[in-house]
């Protein structure tokens, strides 16, 4: 299943994506924050089969919070000057930071260098807490894009990453979330104004998905609709205002979203 979000009749709404159509159905996301997301929403009775090209996706996933994986690749650990480490290297992102496809990344006044970083997201299907490796896999809902945008100077200036990695526009995510696939043949890039600068496959991560839900689940609750980055292969790089930026990852789609410079 293939799940977008968009505004129907000024409402957001949920869709199926089959082929180039779209069919909405009841939002997966329950009234309760603990209950777990709804793995076959229900088709809404009477709506109309509408066409995915003429819809303004939102962001498919809101969080409670997002969890980012540093250096996961081992190519990106080297060329950021890292080693590869016993524990992944985790911080967290501002879920103000989330961005809808299609809407323009801000680069801020305070930095001089913002940089995209392709990357596999997961999105957590039930609360769970002190999860194996063994049932990781379960608490999974499903797969999208993701760019974790960064002020690199900023984050090289400070101990941790919140300032460099938390601006408002920094997280553009979707356009769909992918259930039940196999994420470990999954490709993910990144290009430039259509030219590719990234490319790597999931299987080559340092932490493995089973093992980053194990560890992060150890130190906090993961609730129904949180996020964990899973990090990003080599050739990060920088954008500037006019650039358009994508994150193409397989049975999931494209996640595109143009650059502009903060005003004022």
């Amino acid at each position: 299943m293939r799940l977008v979000k968009f505004l129907f009749e000024q409402n957001p709404t949920f869709g199926v994506v089959v082929g180039e159509e779209v069919h909405p159905v009841s939002s997966p996301f329950p009234q309760d924050p603990n209950a777990d997301l709804v793995a076959r929403p229900e088709p809404i009775d009477g709506a109309p089969t509408l066409r995915l090209e003429d819809l303004a996706l939102l962001a498919p996933v809101r969080p409670s919070k997002i969890i980012g994986v540093g250096a996961n690749y081992r190519a990106h650990a080297a060329e950021m000057g890292r080693e590869v480490r016993e524990e992944p290297l985790l911080f967290l992102k501002a879920p103000t930071s989330i961005l809808d496809p299609g809407a323009p990344i801000v680069r801020p006044r305070e930095s001089s260098r913002v940089d995209f970083e392709a990357e596999l997201a997961v999105v957590i299907g039930r609360k769970c807490r002190n999860v194996s490796e063994g049932e990781a896999m379960d608490v999974v809902f499903g797969y999208t894009a993701l760019n974790d945008v960064t002020a690199r100077d900023l984050q090289k200036a400070d101990v941790q990453f919140t300032r460099g990695k938390g601006f408002d526009t920094f997280c553009p995510i979707g356009p769909a979330i992918r259930t039940e696939i196999d994420p470990s043949g999954l490709i993910v890039e990144g290009l430039i104004n259509g030219e590719a600068r990234q490319r790597g496959e999931v299987r080559d991560m340092v932490f493995a998905i089973p093992t980053l839900i194990a560890r992060i689940s150890r130190i906090m609750t993961l609730l129904p609709g949180d996020v964990i980055a899973t990090g990003t292969p080599e050739g990060v790089g920088p954008m500037v205002a006019g650039d358009t930026v994508t994150v193409r990852v397989d049975g999931v789609g494209e996640l595109v979203n143009p650059v502009v410079d903060e005003m004022g």
